[in-house]
């Protein structure tokens, strides 16, 4: 065969058997593993090893302190390269269940789409690609290259166990680079390739000054006001303009390159839709900041959650006697989550020291440069596929823990999204377009196929 015609028998393998591709998505997404409630997630993990073994990979599920592992692999292309895939057989919780159509765990097919919890993050992402691994198999009796499989069972709760398993089997999980099907196409449609996760980090500001809520009238003007302690001191963390003002908050900030500005131009942008949408009035400042720079060069500080006092119907003239803020950070590449922890509680101990402030989970930021060697096969792999030209992201908008891949293994780490824009992830109606999941087999065969060929 020639190389065009050894991956157009695997495309008519999947374009034949779609049918039976389709029941065998419904039947996994069907089986809930649901990590914050650790619910199916044994049951779950145990199904995967019967699966992958039976498509002839060596798979094995391997324990954590929290949920385990699976790791799969087929190594048996001498001289060729090696791709670790990335996924997670977890999925969020269902809640509102009220919300939903159709039962979250019973998957149903309206309009094109097929609505289940993890139809779409991140069940039939990686799903799509164990297809692709399959397809080859039985199509070819091999793959092209060397194929190493990772499922996470607790990425829906921040990854928390992952950094330590990685750095503990560095050995059986030795690649050359990494690639994660996971989060939505972008917003036109267009697939594309994302070179990295913006990091994340947790925190809470609580504030308590009376032993109990007071009369504003009797008190108010003598007992501080949590809540007031509170917004003064966020006036301290980020000023009218959108600047973080938090000392030593952007020491190690590196500005991106020419490869990344570059990119970043070609990708499509409709602002006036996004507002319209979303029905804004203005975006957040400084107005004059570019879209894209703000998603994929630049930090944020997020409050999300502001509570304290009463917020019933009608006036309560009360004086809480206590307050809390939640809030969220994300981080640029080069950005440490515990050196910045660090310094934004060094910030409210030297601006308000009566707050408490209370560090939660944290994710490093990762980073991929768009001029890798290994962004030319993907971006063929893209074409042959689905024949479109992805778009090049030089930074995702989220976070995934792909940091431990880049900054543990040492290796690029690649996303390629499968899933269309309006997958609903982490929401009521949770979905998957049918063409993507066809499109998303096919990309993962054709990646397969491309890396083969180096």
């Amino acid at each position: 065969m020639t190389p065009s015609e050894t991956l157009n028998a695997v495309f008519e393998h999947i374009d034949n058997n779609r049918t039976s591709l389709l029941d065998r998505l419904i039947d996994y997404v069907r089986h809930p593993s649901i990590s914050a409630e650790n619910v199916g997630i044994a049951e779950v993990g145990a199904l995967l090893v019967e699966m992958l073994t039976g498509i002839g990979l060596e798979t094995s599920l391997v324990p954590t302190e929290g949920h385990p592992m699976v790791v799969a692999r087929w190594q048996k292309a001498p001289g060729k390269p090696t791709v670790l895939l990335y996924g997670h057989y977890d999925v969020q919780p269902p809640d509102p269940i009220e919300k939903w159509l159709s039962p979250p765990f019973e998957p149903t097919i309206r309009d094109g789409r097929l609505f289940a919890r993890g139809a779409g993050d991140n069940k039939g992402q990686h799903f799509a690609q164990i297809l692709a691994i399959e397809s080859h198999l039985k199509v070819h009796g091999a793959l092209p290259c060397n194929v190493i499989l990772l499922l996470e069972g607790e990425e829906e709760i921040g990854s928390p166990h992952i950094a330590d398993f990685v750095r503990t089997n560095r050995d059986i999980l030795k690649a050359h680079l990494a690639v994660t099907a996971d989060g939505p196409r972008h917003a036109s449609g267009a697939p594309m390739i994302k070179f990295g996760s913006r990091g994340e980090l947790s925190f809470e500001l609580r504030c308590r000054h009376a032993s109990r809520d007071l009369h504003s009238g009797n008190f108010g003007g003598v007992v501080p006001n949590p809540i007031w302690t509170l917004v003064h001191l966020l006036s301290t963390m980020k000023n009218p303009h959108g600047e973080i003002t938090i000392d030593g908050f952007h020491d190690h900030i590196e500005p991106p390159s020419k490869e990344d500005l570059a990119a970043v131009e070609r990708l499509p942008l409709d602002i006036a839709a996004l507002m319209r949408d979303l029905d804004l009035a203005r975006l957040d400042a400084p107005e004059e900041r570019a879209f894209y720079e703000r998603l994929c060069f630049r930090p944020t500080l997020t409050i999300n959650g502001f509570h304290g006092g009463y917020g019933g119907p009608g006036s309560k003239t009360v004086l809480p006697s206590e307050a809390v803020v939640k809030c969220d950070i994300r981080l640029v590449d080069a950005q440490d989550p515990q050196d910045i922890l660090r310094k934004v509680a060094a910030h409210v101990e030297k601006h308000a020291p009566d707050v408490e402030f209370v560090a939660q989970g944290s994710m490093c930021p990762s980073k991929t440069p768009v001029a890798s060697s290994f962004t030319a096969p993907l971006r063929r792999a893209f074409v042959a596929a689905q024949g479109e030209e992805p778009l090049l992201v030089p930074a995702g908008f989220g976070s995934l823990p792909c940091y431990v891949f880049t900054k543990i293994l040492g290796i690029p780490a690649f996303q390629t999204p499968y899933a269309n824009p309006d997958e609903a992830n982490h929401a009521p109606n949770e979905n998957l377009t049918l063409n993507c999941f066809y499109s998303g087999i096919r990309t993962g065969a054709a990646l397969l196929y491309e890396l083969g060929q180096l």
